[in-house]
């Protein structure tokens, strides 16, 4: 299912958990779509923020596209 996530999707996501950590640690509750999320469900955001960011960053290396740090030589 990874692969079919675009990057900005994956950017949207995570920016919209990171929203929700800042409304909860302020108090308040935030709803992302039908799930409504308090106080009590800091682990779940901190686990989403999580997840997103390691698919933003994965993406953001396939964007980018891979690049070589090192080379070993090799004798023919």
């Amino acid at each position: 299912m990874a692969n079919a996530i675009e990057l900005s999707t994956a950017v949207k996501n995570r920016d919209a958990w990171v929203a929700a950590s800042v409304a909860v640690a302020s108090g308040k509750s935030y709803k992302i779509g039908q799930r409504a999320l308090t106080r009590a469900d800091a682990a779940e955001i901190i686990r989403m923020i999580d997840y997103w960011q390691a698919l933003v960053d994965r993406l953001s290396r396939t964007v980018a596209g891979m690049r070589c740090r090192q080379a070993v030589p090799l004798d023919n």
